[in-house]
């Protein structure tokens, strides 16, 4: 982890001695009493923490704030339910990227069960957001739901000035030409088989562009993860 974040309500409390967090700052960052590191409050300001002390319950720290973070990419991401350990890698990835949210909805060519994964119903979602806002040496972290339609997608997006869907057999234009100067973007990627027909109807009736990023078929996270980079770059997000 590039930046060790902290939930407010831990802050001013021991960080346990089991808790991975301490482990790094002693084993990993070789941090000793008086040393300082860098820390984050999730959702807000990065600072430096400075180890107090070590017992043995865990680890006594002491923090110095300092200003808020930027608010994030203008980029509202709709991806179709994939295997888990896809998502897995989409929501570590696509959070390091720096997108504002994340909806994986229900698609025709989606497995149902995949909505029904130990890593939504325990929780454990959030640990692989965590980490990606960790790796990107920031705080802010990108709102994520899950399980929706595809149509409550579109509808919770339609405000969204500009919206894109990568599509390899029916695009009208390139990403990048597409989204060049936009300052907002809503962009979809289809489960790991695509879009159907209908979905494809159904996305142009909304008024989103079937858009495309040459002819190799890639897997979803890399496809999400190439069109956000290409995103960034034409929208001047770095």
């Amino acid at each position: 982890m590039n930046i060790v974040l902290f939930e407010e309500s831990e802050v001013g409390g021991i960080l346990p001695v089991g808790d991975e967090r301490a482990v790094h700052v002693l084993k990993v960052l070789r941090r000793q009493v008086g040393d300082y590191f860098d820390v984050g409050l999730i959702n807000g300001p990065k600072g430096k923490a400075t180890l107090v002390g070590v017992t043995d319950e865990g680890l006594e720290l002491s923090f110095v704030w300092g200003d808020e973070e930027p608010p994030l990419l203008p980029i509202d991401l709709v991806v179709g339910l994939s295997r888990p350990q896809t998502m897995r890698k989409l929501l570590n990835e696509a959070t390091t990227m720096g997108v504002r949210s994340i909806r994986f909805v229900e698609t025709k060519r989606g497995e149902p069960s995949y909505g029904e994964s130990k890593l939504w119903s325990t929780g454990e979602w959030r640990r692989h957001v965590v980490a990606g806002v960790a790796q990107a040496f920031t705080t802010r972290m990108p709102e994520v739901s899950w399980g929706m339609s595809l149509e409550a997608a579109l509808d919770d997006l339609e405000e969204v000035r500009f919206r894109v869907a990568l599509d390899n057999y029916e695009a009208s234009v390139k990403l990048g030409m597409a989204v060049g100067g936009r300052k907002e973007l809503a962009l979809a990627v289809g489960s790991e088989r695509g879009w159907t027909g209908k979905e494809r109807d159904l996305l142009r009736d909304r008024a989103w562009v079937l858009a495309g990023m040459g002819e190799r078929v890639l897997r979803t996270e890399t496809a999400t993860v190439a069109a956000v980079a290409v995103a960034r770059e034409m929208m001047g997000g770095g």
